[in-house]
């Protein structure tokens, strides 16, 4: 489907977090069980899980954070009827990949795959090389999204050629933000990065139901805070902010 509304389903904090709570995978599988059924009701086009829950991030996902999100993930997977992708913070692409290749996930996000970050969590570094080479040897058909200029971070080179740099190391698509969870991206770095690479290129932050229509460039939207109750970060999916913002994007592709 052209320009696919892809929900988020913010994990509570899971084992090797700092905030876990030690009572095991259910609740966490619980939780995002509920956010998936609001988001599936309310009409989006897939769901990315991710462990936004385990602040403050490691740039490596621990060895137990990766099995609990496995055994989650395998759980959003056979009772989802959209695709399922997910991302592991800060930025362990090798894990997510992997936990979708063990679960049938059908995508990934990438925050750093390309170039280098300045982040609160340290330097980071691309893993593009990496990643392709696991996702060969695993035979695995999982696709990549990848950020260009990813939120919460700091880059040396300018937006245009980061999208470059990202277009050349072969994601399946990639993804422009804001500077941070729920802050709204610029139309123009859309505008930037559309005119640069030939890959879909998504919306990754911000995107309300009234502000829809000032990405018409986009390929797809990736929106989390927006389909909270109150558009509070913290809340459960509110299935009724997500039908607007399914309407609104399905007007936009009405009138393309």
């Amino acid at each position: 489907m052209s320009t696919p509304l892809v929900g988020m389903v913010h994990l509570l904090p899971v084992a090797g977090g700092a905030r876990y709570d030690r009572r095991g995978a259910r609740p966490i599988l619980d939780a995002a069980l509920r956010d998936l059924v609001a988001l599936e009701a309310g009409g989006v086009d897939a769901v990315l899980v991710e462990n936004l829950g385990d602040a403050p991030y490691a740039k490596t996902a621990a060895r137990e954070t990766i099995a609990m999100m496995s055994v989650v993930l395998r759980g959003v997977v056979e009772a989802a009827a959209v695709p399922i992708g997910v991302n592991v913070l800060r930025n362990d692409a090798l894990a997510a990949l992997s936990i979708a290749a063990a679960t049938g996930a059908s995508f990934i996000r990438v925050n750093v795959f390309a170039g280098v970050a300045f982040t609160d969590q340290g330097i980071i570094e691309g893993q593009a090389h990496d990643l392709h080479a696991l996702r060969r040897d695993l035979g695995a058909e999982v696709e990549i999204l990848a950020d260009v200029h990813v939120k919460h971070a700091a880059h040396l080179t300018q937006l245009e050629q980061a999208a470059v740099d990202t277009e050349r190391n072969r994601p399946d698509a990639v993804i422009v933000t804001g500077t941070g969870t729920g802050h709204e991206t610029r139309p123009e770095d859309v505008r930037i990065v559309k005119r640069t690479v030939d890959l879909p290129v998504f919306v990754g932050s911000g995107v309300r139901a009234d502000t829809v229509s000032t990405f018409r460039g986009a390929d797809g939207f990736i929106v989390g805070t927006a389909l909270k109750a109150d558009g509070r970060l913290e809340s459960a999916v509110d299935v009724e902010r997500v039908k607007a913002i399914a309407a609104a994007i399905a007007s936009l592709r009405s009138a393309q």
